[in-house]
């Protein structure tokens, strides 16, 4: 197991910090002892946790798709802590729709805020988590281990952060930098409760998904488990542990045998799916910040 190093004192900045896994983790970290820098689109939401978390802590409005925007959340929370010991790149939107009715504006919002914000996040904290021989997490998902119909852009970014982490980890670890990817199944957040609240289909997909790929976690559990990793420098933080078998398997969950499986349940669902994404007409959660009303 690896050995424990206490983030009393350490400067954690958490991306998407506003709500969800992002706001939680944050307490969790507060209160084993870290200073945080919340970083996320919504001020009000930012500040109420600041003030919740106490002294020694700061927050700042951040647009992860824009790179001035991140720099400047980085060289606010410098300025403000003096450092980053442990960058946390978790801000994430999901979109219903297949890329057959999507407009590709929506599609590509995902990859942009899921896959490109991280990379942009991940770039403008590293010389200062490299300074102090820190610690990169990335919020991926059992997405990334699995493929799911009308999740294709959401899939393909998870599936692009675990990579990307992948490769940087190769990267940096001769400077005393660890590297980690957060996999969580689903966690009850607002961004699941949207789909639950649109979707009649969600709740009933998701308890057709065998064993792990299915499970339901309390968001309280899933930031304890991350913090735990950013203790630990986990190189991967899987939510719930039965997750890893995910990874384990996906050669198989690749297979075109899972695939022959899939495509038999998908023939009636994604045809249901468009129709009620198509009824509703948004392609964004109420509490996404996504791109508002379909055309």
């Amino acid at each position: 197991m690896a050995r424990r190093t206490s983030l009393a004192g350490k400067v954690v900045l958490i991306t998407g910090a506003a709500r969800g896994i992002g706001a939680q983790t944050a307490r969790v970290a507060a209160a084993r002892g870290a200073r945080v820098a919340l970083v996320g689109l919504e001020p009000e939401r930012l500040e109420a946790l600041a003030a919740e978390l106490g002294p020694g802590h700061a927050w700042s409005v951040c647009d992860v798709t824009d790179q001035a925007s991140v720099q400047a959340a980085v060289d606010a929370t410098v300025d403000r802590l003096g450092g980053i010991d442990v960058v946390h790149a978790n801000a994430g939107i999901g979109a219903a729709g297949t890329v057959a009715i999507a407009p590709v504006d929506v599609l590509l919002r995902v990859l942009d805020v899921n896959l490109t914000g991280v990379v942009r996040t991940v770039s403008a904290a590293l010389p200062h988590v490299t300074a102090r021989r820190g610690y990169v997490t990335i919020t991926a998902s059992s997405a990334a281990y699995g493929a799911f119909p009308g999740l294709t852009t959401y899939c393909a970014s998870k599936a692009g952060v675990e990579h990307f982490a992948n490769a940087l980890r190769l990267e940096v670890a001769h400077k005393g930098v660890a590297v980690g990817t957060i996999h969580p199944a689903w966690i009850d957040t607002d961004l699941v409760r949207d789909q639950q609240a649109a979707s009649p289909l969600f709740d009933e997909n998701v308890d057709k998904l065998p064993g792990p790929a299915g499970a339901r976690v309390s968001v309280e559990a899933c930031a304890e488990a991350i913090v735990d990793g950013m203790e630990r420098r986990r190189r991967k933080v899987n939510v719930p542990r039965g997750v890893a078998a995910m990874s384990a398997l996906k050669p198989l969950l690749h297979s075109a045998a899972v695939d022959w499986v899939v495509r038999r349940r998908a023939r009636t669902m994604v045809p249901q799916l468009e129709a009620e994404i198509l009824a509703r007409g948004t392609w964004f959660g109420a509490t996404s910040m996504g791109m508002g009303e379909q055309d």
